[in-house]
């Protein structure tokens, strides 16, 4: 299968290139910096195309998904100080972004679309997240996170494109007991927000891999705990799938 995986340089973006072993692999991400600053903990790419350009550039993202049958999305604005009210980036990369991948995709008539979204584990109101169910917090992020999974839906809704979108909270790394940015997780201090981000990609792979999908908004959590106030055991279902790298020795 001829996938496209979009933030391919990132701290995930990386364990869900190395879940598509045997898949015919296209990894976009803005620049070459990118890459060297993911092969710090992942090592160089083994094997795949890398292409360097700017998600929120139109011709750039439809150039990359002519002839691709699945599309994997995981870009987004990151800056280590983080969103401020009169920076126009989060906008641009998270929604244009989002928008452009989504219109080439029905335009090309791409068979899937995952979309890696973002949401609480627990809801602060204390209501159980079924996909119906929105974050409802209000910082710039959030907005811009919940933005994108309305733009999912209305896609869907008007073109009938076919979509996984999920939703993990804190993303670390299990297997080197690492978080975001290399920091190192203390023994002991797992949180049920926690998934490591190869299940993700071990997600993602099922998911553009599983037939008969139309429209999905599926947690994604490496905690047993999380059953009880996520829908992780659907995306269980949905997938066919188990989480598997351990949170027990962190």
């Amino acid at each position: 299968m001829k996938t496209l995986v979009i933030g391919a340089a990132g701290w995930l973006g990386r364990a869900i290139l190395s879940a598509l072993n045997g898949h015919e692999i296209s990894a976009f991400d803005r620049s070459p910096e990118a890459w060297e600053n993911g092969n710090r903990i992942d090592g160089p790419l083994d094997g795949g195309t890398v292409i360097h350009g700017d998600v929120s550039d139109y011709d750039a993202i439809d150039e990359a998904l002519n002839g691709v049958d699945a599309v994997i999305h995981a870009a987004v604005y990151a800056s280590p100080d983080g969103y401020h009210e009169r920076d126009e980036l989060p906008f641009t990369i998270n929604l244009k972004g989002l928008w452009n991948v989504l219109e080439s995709a029905r335009r090309r008539n791409t068979r899937r679309v995952v979309h890696i979204g973002s949401c609480h584990v627990i809801n602060p109101k204390g209501i159980f997240f079924a996909e119906d169910v929105r974050r409802p917090d209000g910082s710039l992020y959030a907005v811009t996170k919940r933005l994108q999974e309305e733009m999912c839906r209305q896609y869907h809704d008007a073109f009938e494109l076919s979509q996984v979108i999920l939703r993990p909270c804190t993303i670390i790394d299990s297997r080197l007991a690492l978080g975001k940015g290399g920091r190192k997780l203390e023994p002991g201090t797992w949180d049920v927000s926690w998934v490591c981000r190869h299940d993700i990609g071990k997600a993602c792979r099922a998911a553009i891999e599983k037939e008969g999908i139309d429209f999905e908004i599926l947690h994604v959590a490496g905690s047993p705990e999380a059953d009880q106030y996520c829908n992780v055991a659907r995306t269980r279902e949905v997938l066919g799938m188990t989480f598997s790298d351990s949170l027990a020795a962190v």
